[in-house]
């Protein structure tokens, strides 16, 4: 534990201007970012009597050993500033709002030729168009169905258009009418595109207009005795007010508002956002942070969860208006950076009266209800994390709680295709950016202890590697930055702890390559499954933690994760090799195509379920080859069971039975065991 008057900066030394500013622990990491108008009058308020401070801030100062800050000219400069900051270290003190759930998103793929409507979730992409979040996707799904009634585009896969464009017949939401079939010329690219701008107007909000020209067209038609015709226009208008119906008016005066409410208690926030557009809600979301700075006020957490939520959004998802509970006191500065990101006026406000006053109330029993419901979830609370970290300090005898936890496990299929995994854990959470694989190279057969060994070798060989390219003798921390790009080094953090998936040999071998890399100052632990033991080096006695620790719970979804994260990568290999394997056999297949199946398909299951036409479509292959292909992965497949490599079906690459005859071009010779297309004597 520091004591911040050692590195308090020296009477008069910080300026009275505006400015970002950062706070470092003795290992060179930010740990706090933020931004000031008077920046020695925030800063002082650090450093005062450390009973007076809240205790987060208490924990943030006594963790730091230095405090640096950046002059900037005006207010949006330092939001600007303190962002990148932010996104660009990851400090762990600053309120991190996360995602509580996932969301799913309603896209069109404007990027196509011929683009597609889908549901999915995760983040946005370049040239895609999207609608939501929405709270279900079955909603979304019953919604697209009602609407692909009077807008028919497209919303098969790649696979699924591309097969049915080479057969040359639509698929079923062709026949139906659920689909303008562009795939086989019915409407042309200039067509489909229309139908898919008036989609996206659509669910845009612009449904008035819609709703008019197809009712003036409904009555031009019955007047002209096209019966038919004006029937299924009513039709399509029905299936119109239908979904919009599940979207009821919210705000009468049709604006486009995103209304966002919070929840507090003592140690988090909970922050939910509907989103409006046309006067209908489009969408929902929420969002649990940490309140790891505990001055922030309402308004603080109101202004940083604007920054993030619209730093990274494109354009047009920022709305004209933006309701909030309470106005932060840089809100001038806020909407000035939002106009600059828009290009067009944005306003921030308090909702006083009416019905935006009722819907920011529903919008806060939505944030209510979501804290509530992540309070029972137990690994995502500060203070639980931070027990966690030091029962473990405690129970192994650790000089400092280990705020960085790496954990590395083996997977092998009897000593073949040997991986390991390390897994990172910071301040109790995932690290995911930090996770990485290994393939075991000098290890031969099934050898977890060599294994170990190995793995700790090469990751703590790239650290001292690291280390080694410091550059200025007066900079300790020198060697965590990368000289190139000014980012953080993977490797140039030492963990706190490092834990392996095992007992006493797997232990030992992990403390015998540190030690002779000359790292025994840092911790090593193993964790074995069948009783939960914690075992030390040159232990005889392994350290038993209470069954329901914290800390021991901890270090077992550490272990778990490390586990999965092998497995994953051993699957993939596994798979791989096996495709490789299939591939060999097959004649006239060089290492450049074989490749490009790889590549292409990435498992043996995706590439039998491939057609012969889906295989030709690839570069450098022809039909001829195409059919070794399919032949030689379902035969792979089948071989062991039936004894005989099967018949293939050329079009469908689906197995036929003993009495479906072969495929046209191939005679039962060619079927038989060996290489496809070959006649075996």
């Amino acid at each position: 534990m520091a004591d911040p008057s050692s590195y308090r900066p020296a009477p008069g030394s910080i300026p009275d201007s505006p400015g970002v500013y950062r706070f470092s622990d003795s290992a060179g990491r930010v740990i706090y970012v933020g931004k000031a108008k008077n920046l020695r009058a925030r800063l002082s308020s650090y450093f005062q009597d450390l009973v007076n401070l809240h205790p987060r801030t208490q924990a943030m100062v006594t963790t730091a050993s230095k405090v640096e800050w950046t002059v900037v000219a005006s207010e949006v400069e330092s939001l600007q500033l303190e962002y990148s900051w932010i996104k660009e270290y990851d400090p762990r003190f600053n309120v991190k709002y996360r995602d509580d759930k996932s969301y799913p998103w309603l896209a069109i793929t404007l990027n196509e030729e011929y683009p597609r409507v889908m549901v999915g979730r995760g983040q946005k992409k370049k040239g895609v168009k999207y609608f939501g979040p929405y709270s279900h996707a079955w909603a979304i799904r019953e919604t697209v169905d009602l609407l692909l009634r009077v807008f028919p585009m497209r919303s098969c896969s790649k696979g699924v258009f591309n097969r049915h464009r080479q057969i040359g017949r639509p698929c079923l939401l062709g026949y139906i009418g659920k689909c303008a079939a562009p795939c086989t010329g019915q409407v042309s690219q200039e067509e489909h595109r229309q139908i898919v701008e008036d989609f996206a107007a659509f669910l845009s909000g612009q449904t008035a207009t819609y709703v008019r020209r197809l009712e003036k067209e409904m009555k031009a038609a019955a007047a002209e005795l096209e019966y038919e015709r004006a029937a299924k226009i009513r039709d399509d208008l029905a299936a119109l007010e239908k979904a919009l119906a599940k979207n009821a008016v919210v705000l009468g005066d049709g604006t486009d508002t995103d209304v966002i409410a919070l929840s507090e208690d003592p140690l988090e926030v909970a922050v939910q956002i509907f989103y409006v557009r046309g006067g209908r809600i489009r969408g929902e979301r929420g969002w649990i942070a940490d309140k790891a700075d505990g001055t922030a006020t309402t308004g603080d957490l109101v202004s940083r969860f604007i920054q993030q939520m619209y730093a990274d959004d494109s354009v047009d998802a920022i709305p004209r208006e933006i309701l909030v509970p309470t106005m932060p006191e840089d809100a001038d500065a806020l909407t000035q950076w939002l106009e600059g990101i828009r290009g067009a006026r944005v306003s921030i406000r308090v909702p006083q009266r009416g019905d935006k006053k009722a819907l920011m109330e529903t919008v806060e029993r939505n944030a209510l209800q979501t804290l509530t419901m992540h309070k029972t979830k137990r690994a995502s609370d500060l203070t639980t994390r931070n027990q966690a970290l030091e029962e473990i300090q405690a129970g192994l005898d650790l000089p400092e709680a280990p705020l960085r936890l790496e954990c590395y496990d083996v997977s092998n299929l009897q000593g073949t295709e040997v991986v390991a995994s390390m897994v990172v854990f910071e301040d109790g959470l995932p690290r995911k950016s930090e996770y990485r694989r290994f393939v075991i190279k000098g290890v031969d057969g099934q050898n977890d202890v060599a294994s170990i060994a190995e793995v700790l070798t090469r990751r703590f060989k790239r650290l001292l590697d690291e280390r080694a390219t410091m550059t200025g003798d007066d900079d300790p921390n020198g060697a965590l930055i990368d000289p190139e790009t000014g980012r953080a080094k993977k490797f140039s953090y030492a963990p706190g702890l490092v834990v392996v998936d095992g007992g006493p040999p797997q232990v030992a071998a992990a403390r015998q390559a540190m030690d002779e890399l000359g790292l025994g100052d840092i911790p090593v632990c193993g964790l074995a499954k069948r009783l939960e033991e914690v075992w030390l080096p040159d232990e005889e006695d392994p350290v038993i933690f209470s069954r329901t620790s914290e800390g021991l719970y901890l270090l077992q979804r550490l272990r778990d994760e490390a586990h999965r994260f092998a497995i994953t990568h051993h699957r993939s290999r596994r798979s791989k090799s096996m495709v490789e394997s299939t591939l060999d056999e097959v004649p006239g297949l060089g290492e450049v195509r074989r490749k490009t199946l790889l590549r292409h398909f990435g498992s043996l299951k995706k590439l039998r379920q491939a057609t012969v036409d889906e295989v030709a479509s690839l570069p450098g292959f022809g039909p001829r080859l195409a059919e070794s292909v399919v032949l030689a992965v379902n035969a792979a497949a089948t071989k062991a069971e039936t004894g005989r490599a099967p018949s293939v079906n050329t079009a469908t690459g689906e197995i036929l039975g003993d009495d479906v005859p072969a495929p046209a071009g191939l005679s039962s010779t060619d079927l038989a065991d060996g290489d496809p297309g070959r006649t075996e004597n």
